[in-house]
C-alpha cells in the first residue's frame, strides 16, 4: 500500500546502493504532456477555427447582405471599404461601422420577414 508521504517525497537513494527506477523522467512528465494536449484540443483548436471562419465572412461581405452588428443592429451592407462598412438601418438611414463589428451575415430576405 503507498502511502500519501510517498506521493509528495520521493524515496531518497544512496550513491550505488540502490538504482533510481528505469523509466520514472518520461513517467513525470506524461500528465503535464496530456494536460498540454487537451488544452489544446479543447480550447485553442476551436478558438482558430472561429477565428479562421469569422475572417472569412468579413472578407466575402458585399453589397446586398443582411447583417447583424455586435450592438444587434440589423441591417443591409450598402457599401463596402477596406476597413468599414456602410448599413442601412431604416429607410434613408446608413450608418458607418468596422468589419470587425460584423457579428453575423443573415440570409436574404430576413428583414423583411420581421
Amino acid at each position: 500500500m503507498i502511502s500519501i508521504s510517498d506521493l509528495f517525497i520521493g524515496n531518497a537513494y544512496a550513491d550505488g546502493a540502490a538504482a533510481a527506477p528505469q523509466g520514472s523522467d518520461i513517467m513525470q512528465f506524461l500528465p503535464l504532456i496530456g494536460l498540454v494536449a487537451v488544452f489544446y484540443f479543447l480550447i485553442l483548436r476551436p478558438q482558430q477555427k472561429r477565428a479562421k471562419e469569422q475572417k472569412a465572412m468579413i472578407e466575402a461581405l458585399q453589397k446586398g447582405d443582411e447583417v447583424v452588428t455586435l450592438g444587434g443592429v440589423l441591417g443591409k451592407v450598402t457599401k463596402v471599404t477596406d476597413d468599414n462598412i456602410a448599413i442601412e438601418i431604416a429607410d434613408n438611414v446608413v450608418v458607418q461601422v468596422q468589419k470587425a463589428a460584423v457579428q453575423n451575415v443573415l440570409p436574404k430576405g430576413t428583414i423583411k420577414s420581421l
